[in-house]
């Protein structure tokens, strides 16, 4: 990391950890998930670092509806302080965050309508205490084009900036830091197979933040302009449903000099799911300091309660074990809204995708109360000690930790330790050198 680098890091990182005194990272991972036991391996491994986590919730997933969790920012907040006292984790060491904040979930509205529940969305983020927004408006709403023009997407980013800046003096709650850019990935990956994609351009970053800096003036919230501390851009890095797209440093070496001049700004990297380690640390090296991640947590979940699921049915002979896969199928086939505009193809390949897509849109299932009724079942069906040797079979990857008995075999153990095995290269691209 070059020195200007560096001192762009210390600048943008001490903004987002506020008062508390820890020492600055190299980067931070962002995990974006509402899955318990995502959360709780999260701050597990936090934990024994004594580390500062980063859990952020998307407009889709949790706004004053509910969203697709059923949970507000103020519920959202509560369910992982619950979590956090159960670990016994530091609520103080946990860093709140919006993704995508703006007018996304109303989007088929008029512009003036969405916009409004879009500044009442993030006031509630606001109030209930999220430190780091993602200002996104770059999504048109009915009758507008489908992405807006640079001047107008700043100009609503402005507005939002402004209820959240609001929202925070009334509340008496810290002023968020924000995240702002126009070349956003969409949520959760993309929906077709991936070729070499489009570096966003050193010039487009440039006029990203000039564009905002003068929205943001005229606006009335210059201010806020002094907590912007990373501008999101496309590096070279996404995942759809069957491919990944992997992080070329060479590709991107213009862009990143970009942050050159921009004084204490850094890169957030969205969609970073599935790259491996030696990708995540250049994409550190590079100034690509907020690694976002999300499905890839619920995909290797779900790898994990799918090796479980095919252990127990191995144990009880095939006979009245192994339903958990059954049952999700019978779930999403009856209730296709989260994966039909999604996954294409033949019957057998929207099967495939429906259970193994990168894209994991399996994730939106799991707080149903029949998969979580699945899951408790195939746990009670599975022995306290599963075999070792159906373990190397269904759950390769966590065998050598069983075998040397740093891993207990037990369903949920194994369960948090395949979310950790996915966390453990952030951690290891993001720590101190």
């Amino acid at each position: 990391m070059s020195a200007s680098l560096d001192r762009n890091r210390k600048i943008a990182l001490a903004k987002l950890f506020g008062e508390r005194g820890l020492p600055l990272p190299r980067g931070i991972t962002s995990v974006c998930c509402a899955h318990p036991l995502v959360i709780e391996a999260t701050l597990r491994r936090a934990a024994l670092h004594n580390d500062v986590v980063l859990i952020e919730a998307t407009c889709n997933q949790v706004n004053q509806d509910g969203g697709y969790t059923g949970m507000t920012p103020a519920d959202f907040r509560a369910f992982i302080e619950r979590i956090a006292a159960n670990v016994g984790f530091p609520v103080d060491h946990i860093i709140l965050g919006g993704d995508h904040l703006g007018p996304n979930p109303w989007r088929k509205l008029a512009a003036e309508d969405a916009l409004a529940r879009a500044e009442t969305m993030v006031t509630a983020y606001v109030e209930a205490g999220f430190e780091k927004l993602h200002l996104d408006t770059s999504m048109g709403c009915a009758g507008e084009p489908v992405a807006l023009a640079d001047e107008l997407t700043a100009e609503r980013a402005a507005r939002l900036a402004r209820a959240a800046e609001v929202a925070a003096r009334r509340s008496g709650r810290r002023l968020p830091v924000y995240i702002i850019g126009t070349e956003v990935p969409p949520p959760g990956g993309a929906s077709h197979a991936l070729e070499e994609l489009e570096i966003t351009r050193r010039d487009a970053a440039l006029r990203t933040f000039d564009i905002h800096r003068q929205a943001f003036t005229e606006g009335g919230v210059g201010s806020a302009l002094e907590r912007v501390i990373a501008i999101v851009v496309q590096p070279g890095v996404e995942f759809g449903n069957a491919n990944v797209a992997l992080y070329k440093p060479e590709r991107a070496q213009t862009l990143i000099s970009a942050l050159d001049e921009m004084n204490g700004l850094l890169f957030e990297a969205h969609s970073t799911d599935y790259q491996p380690a030696n990708s995540l640390a250049s994409l550190v090296d590079g100034g690509f300091s907020i690694l976002k991640v999300g499905p890839g947590l619920t995909f290797a979940l779900r790898e994990a309660l799918y090796g479980l699921d095919a252990i127990a049915a191995t144990l009880a002979g095939g006979k009245e074990a192994g339903g958990l896969v059954t049952t999700m199928e019978e779930i999403m086939v009856a209730e296709p809204g989260h994966w039909a505009g999604h996954y294409g193809g033949t019957e057998n390949e929207q099967r495939l995708q429906r259970h193994f897509s990168y894209s994991d849109r399996i994730r939106y299932y799991w707080p149903d109360a029949r998969s979580a009724t699945a899951v408790d079942k195939l746990f009670a069906q599975l022995p306290d000690e599963i075999p070792e040797t159906l373990i190397s079979q269904h759950l390769a990857r966590l065998y050598p930790d069983v075998v040397e008995k740093r891993l207990a075999p037990k369903p949920r153990d194994l369960c948090l330790a395949a979310i950790d095995a996915a966390l453990a290269p952030y951690a290891a691209a993001t720590a101190p050198r």
